[in-house]
């Protein structure tokens, strides 16, 4: 296949952030149609990039022009979207959640085993950073010993509003959920979410920051402080602690700035700023393992670990216990 022309469904900011990354920075792939839930507003993006535009997503999805599907909806959306795809026999890129609940991650499942393929990438771009990459390495080595303890961080300067307390987990640390589930190359046994003393600028009943507290099933403990309204930057931490050393994450090469007669580093305020080169990398890789007949991101059983585990730390956060996560055992399709 010379290029993989992509439909992608879900306009909004995501939508057109791949779009433009996509059709102007990555090679071997095209987005050559989009469409939306909401119809109209669909084809108005589709105007503005000089693509087709498709009224009804499913229309989009069935085109025999179209040889795979990227799913940037909103949330409640993934899971109608990605069955879709599967049924239309189309590799297709599902930005996290694979969807909301898990059962319905599960259904997702068995419709890609069913279709005896797998199909579905699930958007967990923090495994392609490069920083997270030089921890699994030295971890996947054993150089230093087994890994005991992770200290981990997620802050935003703000979030907006109606942000809620579900969502300090399910849409800020579902990404270390995933991230180091991945590093570690293991599943959760325990998940409990406390909370630090409120910011003033949290709002609306949000107890921010959170502390969510994960224990793996051979007993690595890690903290990760979820802390959405510093007012400062977009930081992301992780420090590991090993046998024989302390591992930490590397900081992106900020820019020194002199002004106002004091010298510091710019920093960055969003993910999209932070994880910019993860974004284009994990995309690129969808599009040439897509061209070549193969999935090699995570995938939907990955998609649906995480939200098992995301839903017994909410559960956790709820009663202020500590939740049991309990995943279904994987199908032989997953393993290798």
């Amino acid at each position: 296949m010379k290029e993989l022309r992509i439909g992608l469904v879900g306009t909004g900011g995501i939508g057109r952030t791949h779009i433009e990354r996509i059709n102007n920075t990555l090679q071997g792939g095209k987005v050559v149609a989009c469409a939306d839930p909401a119809g109209a507003f669909g084809v108005s993006v589709a105007e503005k990039y000089g693509i087709k535009g498709f009224e009804n997503p499913i229309d989009m999805i069935n085109d025999p022009e179209i040889d795979a599907i990227m799913c940037t909806t909103a949330d409640p959306y993934h899971e109608e979207y990605v069955l879709a795809s599967i049924a239309a026999g189309k590799y297709v890129f599902c930005e996290k959640p694979l969807a909301p609940k898990a059962d319905a991650c599960k259904r997702i499942v068995e419709a890609e085993m069913k279709a005896g393929k797998k199909l579905v990438q699930v958007g967990f771009m923090r495994r392609y950073d490069s920083g997270y990459k030089q921890l699994k390495e030295a971890i996947d080595s054993k150089k230093y010993g087994e890994a005991l303890l992770l200290h981990c961080a997620h802050r935003n300067p703000s979030v907006p509003d109606d942000w809620d307390n579900t969502m300090a987990v399910e849409n800020s640390m579902v990404h270390e959920i995933d991230v180091l589930r991945w590093l570690l190359g293991e599943d959760y046994a325990t998940a409990e979410v406390r909370f630090g003393k409120s910011t003033r600028h949290a709002v609306n009943g949000l107890h921010d920051p959170q502390i969510m507290i994960l224990t793996t099933k051979s007993g690595v403990r890690i903290d990760v402080e979820s802390y959405v309204n510093n007012f400062n930057d977009y930081d992301i931490k992780c420090e590991i602690v090993c046998e024989d050393a302390v591992l930490n994450m590397p900081q992106p090469a900020y820019i020194s700035v002199n002004t106002k007669a004091t010298t510091g580093h710019a920093m960055y305020t969003d993910c999209f700023q932070r994880f910019a080169d993860a974004y284009n990398d994990e995309i690129q890789a969808w599009i040439n393992a897509s061209k070549e007949g193969r999935v090699d991101g995570p995938t939907a059983w990955d998609g649906y670990a995480c939200q098992v585990a995301a839903a017994a730390a909410s559960k956790a956060r709820d009663t202020q216990t500590i939740v049991d996560v309990v995943y279904d055992p994987m199908p032989d399709f997953y393993q290798a």
